[in-house]
């Protein structure tokens, strides 16, 4: 765990790299909605966000980014994500305590420079700004959807905030998804400061959405090495790439794919490098 900035990729390859996937996918009509730097650790952490935002902006697609806005009272990092179309933002408890317990932050955080940070970032911010919730199974959260509700209500602007719940293998295997009565609470109290129309579920299947760009093995590993995929959503992607089951099967024979069950589903990720 660390909460210092590091440079971790050149940005020119990162640059490369989109660019490349953006044209193959567009050659195949298929649509690109954002570039969005997605949580495989924490992207603020990249001391170079910036300058891959401003040279990714060169391509034309809007760029999101998905945080969870641990080090947004940083300056460099609130500079950082003022140059992007959206921002998502995890907002999982306002009291300490509970904080701690659901997010295990670094002990060198502190919650109050976080949701100060927050609360500065949306004023500068014209971009869309979401948050999302997770709430679980097995936690006590007592007045807290009240609380959580009552800050997203003071933000000068909130277009979205989303009641999310574990919908794919978590790393702790203890954890499971919280009961509709949690979701319900949850959902009256978030609607009763924001209203029902900026209030949404986070909680179904994410469907089979998957855009192929001309290598189904390259595409799986790099969609699962982020992103776990359902049976069903795999099966769809290979449909559309013309491609069979054996693809799967040669992974998981080579170790480069996992299959697992969460919650009577069956999943694949990408197979961790070994240390």
């Amino acid at each position: 765990m660390t909460t210092k900035r590091n440079p971790f990729y050149a940005p020119k390859a990162i640059f490369n790299e989109v660019k490349r996937k953006v044209d193959e996918a567009h050659l195949r009509n298929e649509r690109t909605d954002y570039l969005t730097f997605v949580p495989d650790g924490e992207p603020t952490l990249d001391v170079k966000l910036g300058m891959e935002i401003s040279m990714l902006k060169q391509i034309g697609i809007p760029i999101a980014v998905l945080t969870n806005a641990s080090l947004i009272f940083y300056n460099d990092v609130k500079e950082d994500l003022l140059g992007v179309d959206l921002v998502s933002l995890t907002i999982d408890a306002v009291s300490e305590g509970l904080w701690r317990k659901v997010n295990r932050p670094h002990k060198a955080l502190e919650l109050s420079a976080i949701l100060e940070g927050i609360t500065e970032f949306v004023n500068d911010f014209n971009g869309i700004v979401i948050s999302e919730t997770m709430f679980m199974d097995g936690i006590d959260y007592g007045t807290e959807f009240e609380k959580i509700a009552d800050f997203l209500g003071r933000l000068k602007r909130l277009d979205k905030a989303y009641i999310a719940i574990p919908t794919r293998p978590p790393t702790e295997k203890w954890i499971r998804p919280a009961k509709e009565e949690i979701l319900n609470s949850a959902f009256q109290a978030f609607s009763s400061k924001l209203g029902q129309n900026r209030v949404e579920y986070l909680t179904g299947y994410e469907g089979n959405a998957f855009a192929f760009t001309g290598d189904a093995e390259e595409d799986l590993l790099s969609i699962t090495a982020v992103h776990p995929m359902r049976m069903e959503a795999v099966e769809n992607f290979l449909k559309e790439a013309r491609a069979d089951w054996d693809v799967i099967e040669r992974l998981l024979r080579e170790h480069k794919l996992v299959e697992l069950d969460y919650e009577g589903e069956t999943f694949y990720i990408r197979r961790l490098p070994e240390k």
